[in-house]
């Protein structure tokens, strides 16, 4: 695997390591699940037994309870605390996600039986109870090639897989898609619910590239978008996530750079995204008609499907339209920054394996008749990975992922051919003539400052004061 992704914060994650294993010793303790016990309990009137084992999640620890009288099992699933940054919205607005796809479409869903935070609601803090389902594992473990040496390992899709399988698979989840797709809101944003029927865009998006931010990297909060924001286009949240990119970039203190040269790379970059999305060129990109309207619809940013159900929506949001019509990044199991030899060559089986993709997507088009918005998902698909769109969109969404893909994928689509052969560490000299006077003129600046506080390596705690200069010192408006 080449350097694809950069790094982490590993201070930040060795805390995390640690709080964690010191959390899930808590959530083994056997006056813990006596806790858990008697809240259920108390939940549904009926007495509830733990069902070992206790399953730990990306982001959460499920417990299965058994309700005396009951046939049917269920689930409580809490945010395991060292992990779940946003612990109480997460429960909040998954529920409501879950709650409005039940309502509003024939997607798979357990019904949340109860969900609520902290005190007098729980008394386990944030929680979540729905129905247990039988299940033999998810899709992704059915696909997976087998690797017995260290299971842990994240998935990769078996290259022996049968293309019948294959198809097929992909099939059940282009008809969830497809619904997901329906919908319509006219802001984006996260997902409330009000009452039973009542469902609105109330907040900002909480999604798993802000998680990283504060768990794995140690950036402050006080550099996401406030908690009540919305945003009316998808220009809007361009931007947004654009300028989380460079707030990336300032405040990770430990193991983002390498080199000067390095961070001049990762600082022209950010510059020129944001740019491109101030401008409005972003939203407009790869589409055949030039008047693409910045709508917003439902879409999620973890679909994690599954024969029976699909339950995992805790970084689900209403995103832009545009979002949508990208053909799954998941197609191969793997994230395309972490592939086992390189993006180039994950690129390479990903356009062999979208193929089938769109194939399962037009059946599933013709089986259910879907053309009321008047265009097909698959036409939008195809041509998002043939334009490069999917690439756009896969940077604005990931932070470390964000420089190879520019560099590779977004910046000559937008700025023309570079000129012969340009040595990495070169690659920002090919384009800061194309940032504004005052970028240029702090770029030397900002580079001398972060190399010299990378030598010292620890955690630093940002007052919200000190946030607001740093980002005002590098977040400059064009003349």
């Amino acid at each position: 695997m080449d350097d694809d992704r950069a790094d982490f914060d590993n201070l930040a994650w060795d805390r995390s390591d640690e709080a964690l294993e010191e959390s899930q010793k808590l959530c083994r303790r056997i006056s813990t699940l006596r806790k858990i016990e008697s809240f259920v309990t108390q939940k549904f009137g009926r007495t509830a037994t733990w069902v070992n084992p206790m399953r730990i999640g990306g982001y959460n620890i499920l417990y299965r309870m058994r309700i005396e009288g009951s046939k049917d099992d269920v689930i409580i699933r809490l945010p395991q605390p060292s992990l779940a940054q946003f612990p109480g919205k997460k429960t909040l607005r998954e529920a409501a996600v879950a709650n409005f796809i039940a309502q509003n479409t024939r997607v798979p869903v357990p019904r949340v039986l109860f969900h609520g935070l902290s005190s007098p609601d729980s008394e386990v803090g944030p929680f979540t109870i729905i129905p247990y389902i039988e299940n033999y594992g998810s899709m992704s473990h059915a696909l997976a090639m087998p690797n017995e040496k260290d299971p842990s390992e994240a998935h990769m899709l078996n290259p022996d897989v049968f293309e019948d399988v294959l198809e097929s698979f992909y099939g059940k989840v282009a008809v969830h898609l497809l619904q997901l797709f329906e919908p319509s809101f006219p802001r984006i944003g996260s997902l409330a619910q009000t009452d039973e029927n009542t469902f609105s865009v109330a907040g900002r998006p909480i999604t798993q590239n802000m998680n990283n931010m504060l768990q794995l990297a140690n950036i402050p909060r006080a550099t996401l978008p406030p908690e009540d924001r919305t945003y009316g286009t998808a220009d809007e949240w361009y931007v947004a996530l654009a300028e989380m990119h460079i707030a990336q970039l300032i405040f990770q203190h430990n193991d983002l750079v390498t080199t000067a040269d390095d961070c001049r790379n990762k600082y022209v970059a950010r510059q020129l995204f944001r740019k491109l999305a101030k401008q409005g060129r972003l939203s407009t990109f790869g589409f055949a008609e030039d008047g693409w309207s910045a709508q917003s619809k439902s879409q999620t940013s973890t679909l994690s499907p599954a024969p029976f159900a699909i339950i995992d929506w805790e970084f689900a949001y209403v995103a832009p339209t545009q979002f949508a019509l990208d053909p799954p990044w998941w197609l191969l199991l793997n994230v395309p920054e972490m592939w086992h030899t390189n993006i180039d060559d994950w690129s390479r089986v990903y356009d062999v394996r979208l193929k089938t993709w769109l194939r399962a997507m037009e059946k599933a088009e013709e089986s259910m008749e879907t053309q009321s918005k008047g265009f097909k998902m698959s036409t939008y698909m195809r041509e998002s990975w043939e334009t490069g769109r999917f690439w756009l969109n896969y940077a604005a969404r990931k932070s470390w992922a964000f420089d190879t893909i520019f560099w590779k994928y977004v910046d000559e689509r937008f700025y023309g051919d570079r000129e012969g052969d340009i040595a990495k560490q070169d690659l920002w000299k090919t384009r800061v003539h194309l940032l504004s006077e005052r970028e240029r003129s702090v770029i030397d600046s900002f580079v001398e400052r972060k190399m010299e506080e990378s030598k010292e390596r620890i955690l630093v705690t940002w007052e919200d004061e000190q946030v607001k200069e740093r980002l005002d010192e590098v977040l400059l408006e064009d003349e």
